[in-house]
């Protein structure tokens, strides 16, 4: 049939597309999300409140709005973004704005006695940061920036209102061509289920690996 002949290579396009996009927002979002998280325990007043502006403004926003603003709005400053650019900045600005919370929850759950022995041991607070506190609190945020990122699997499918031709753009011009919702809109469901699974089971084994061994 014609449609699945032209249907399949062009949603294959649109999923390496929505790759591209993830692979980037993914890990810069949680870059994003641990250095906003820690500097809202850590920092100094000045810094500690632009950080916390930050995930105020960017968890307030509704992404959508966020995606626009940085694709169209930017324009008016002479600051062009290509639709790519502006959606992996919008990614990774909503989504390290929500993962700094889970950072910033984990960090102060973190026992005081640890910050302590650090400086029984002659460490720096940098060192007692990035050595001691941070390990601990990653191992434990591990579930919420699952999450995070799961959600952002599922909003990638936003990228479309700026141009993005990731799967769901492809499949929604499909579908207004051909009006077969139930063939593509499934097909479509099914990649996004095939996605988040990959993540919900990789970060499963990563808790598995960092998992503290029982010691009863």
């Amino acid at each position: 049939m014609v449609f699945w002949k032209e249907f399949l290579p062009a949603l294959f396009s649109g999923i390496v597309a929505t790759l591209k996009l993830l692979a980037v927002a993914m890990p810069a979002s949680v870059v994003l999300g641990v250095l906003l998280g820690t500097v809202r325990v850590y920092g100094g007043k000045i810094v500690k409140t632009i950080a916390t502006a930050v995930v105020v403004v960017f968890r307030g926003f509704p992404l959508t709005v966020t995606l626009l603003i940085l694709f169209f709005g930017l324009a008016d400053f002479h600051i062009n973004l290509t639709p790519y650019w502006a959606a992996v900045l919008g990614f990774t600005l909503c989504g390290g704005s929500y993962q700094s919370e889970y950072i910033r929850g984990a960090i102060r759950s973190i026992d005081k006695g640890q910050s302590v022995a650090a400086k029984a041991l002659g460490m720096s607070k940098t060192q007692e940061i990035i050595y001691i506190i941070l390990p601990q609190a990653l191992r434990r945020a591990l579930p919420g920036i699952s999450n995070e990122l799961i959600y952002m699997v599922k909003y990638s499918s936003l990228a479309f209102i700026i141009g993005v031709p990731e799967m769901f753009s492809i499949a929604k011009t499909f579908n207004s061509q051909w009006f077969m919702p139930i063939e593509v809109f499934s097909i479509l469901a099914i990649m996004y289920l095939a996605m988040t699974t990959i993540v919900t089971l990789g970060f499963k084994l990563l808790e598995d690996k960092l998992k503290i061994p029982s010691t009863i």
